[in-house]
């Protein structure tokens, strides 16, 4: 009998959860993957999140190779394919790390009970975050729906237990040893092996978390760590980031503390994903102006800092976490469009996209989310670019034809804008 480890978001040894509670059970355990086609038939051949998951298992397969293991990747529907898997190693446990967005949560579900009838465990851990669900609570044990009293709680809930490492290493030996099979190739998949965008390092210097109170607002400098990729597939722990955060910035440790916050939400509240937090927000009359939609998508909007943000976002598939703020603002306040819409192409485009933060991002912005901006906050794009990148280096880094004649002309006048959303919302929320 093997049991197995199912990699999902963790594409990782050191300090695994879920690897660790599998290996320190004594039993054998193989690690495997699947390319779950559920979510790769959405995605278009040139999918360069896709290339970075590949990338990330051929590494982890070598880190296996070490220990005299594999990681068997497979393709095709999990529900499909793990019971087979079972079969074949007459496995009775199927341990794996948590995931809280809607389409996991069903999938895992089925796959339970599926599991049961094979007198089959899925076992799950928790990994992707600090505190999960119902850790962090209010008193009454309601979710917290605002943000301020829910990090408080998290930061007085913090001690050392939850941030520290699990030993994966020091059970190596349980691990399936067995020959490794080579990775199949991109195509293989379905998917196109050119890399078109940079991905970024692991190594990212103490100094920016150490700085990032100080640096993090201004795009024109590498301020932020740029590990939210790194986050999002679980190639770093978030163990090891918190610890850091934790003794070096409390204003990085607040960055991790939304992350679990808009997990908790998406959990909690599912219809998030897809609809506002606040249902009387879904009363609102949005724009349909394809002209509008398409000059925000390619940046050739009129305003600079807005299209910096959206060419550099094209481009390389990230976007800085203060302009994210400014365009998302600038599509749902100046051009009065659907946040959807906005979430949907941040979706499509965003190296570190995840569901729960990106609608909570988005949400935020549009004054529909759980502790969204209040809705008469109309951000000035103009005002941003002064504050932010003053001398327009961000700016004429992604924008060059800025300042002559060939950048476009405002699509929309400011004032216009803001009298029209502060009207439209409140139209909609009286």
């Amino acid at each position: 009998m093997t049991n197995i480890f199912w990699h999902r978001r963790d594409l990782r040894i050191h300090d695994n959860a879920g690897l660790y509670k599998a290996l320190k059970s004594g039993e054998t355990i193989q690690p495997i993957f699947i390319f779950d086609t559920t979510i790769l038939s959405k995605l278009p051949v040139s999918d360069q999140r896709v290339l970075f998951i590949h990338h990330e298992l051929q590494k982890l397969k070598s880190k296996y190779a070490e220990f005299g293991s594999d990681l068997k990747v497979f393709h095709g529907n999990p529900r499909d394919i793990i019971p087979l898997i079972v079969e074949s190693y007459n496995a009775k446990k199927v341990y794996t790390n948590r995931d809280y967005e809607p389409y996991a949560l069903h999938r895992d579900k089925a796959l339970f009970e599926q599991l049961k009838e094979k007198k089959c465990e899925l076992i799950g851990a928790k990994d992707h975050v600090i505190f999960e669900k119902n850790e962090v609570l209010k008193a009454d044990g309601s979710p917290y729906t605002v943000f301020t009293p829910y990090s408080r709680k998290w930061k007085e809930q913090l001690s050392e237990f939850y941030v520290s490492s699990y030993p994966v290493e020091k059970y190596s030996k349980y691990l399936n040893q067995t020959a490794v099979e080579p990775l199949p190739s991109m195509e293989y998949f379905g998917f196109n092996s050119e890399q078109t965008v940079e991905f970024p390092s692991l190594e990212t210097p103490l100094s920016t978390i150490e700085r990032y109170n100080e640096t993090r607002d201004i795009p024109s400098i590498l301020g932020t760590s740029r590990l939210s990729i790194h986050l999002r597939f679980g190639t770093i722990s978030i163990r090891e980031l918190a610890r850091i955060a934790k003794a070096k910035n409390e204003t990085y440790l607040n960055e991790l503390i939304w992350r679990d916050f808009y997990q908790m939400i998406i959990f909690h509240f599912p219809h998030s994903a897809t609809e506002s937090f606040k249902k009387q927000y879904d009363q609102i009359q949005w724009e349909r102006n394809d002209v509008h939609f398409k000059a925000w998508c390619e940046g050739k909007t009129g305003y600079p800092l807005v299209d910096a943000g959206m060419r550099e976002l094209n481009a390389t598939g990230f976007m800085h976490h203060r302009v994210r703020m400014v365009v998302a603002s600038f599509l749902t306040k100046h051009l009065l469009i659907d946040w959807r819409l906005g979430e949907a192409y941040f979706a499509e485009k965003l190296l570190d996209f995840e569901l729960a933060s990106n609608s909570g991002g988005w949400q935020w912005a549009a004054g529909c989310g759980c502790d969204a901006a209040p809705y008469f906050r109309v951000f000035n794009p103009t005002s941003q670019q002064e504050k932010f990148d003053k001398e327009f280096k961000y700016i004429k880094k992604w924008v060059p034809e800025f300042g002559t004649p060939a950048y476009p002309k405002p699509i929309i006048d400011h004032k216009f804008a803001r009298e029209r959303v502060l009207a439209r919302y409140k139209e909609a929320l009286t």
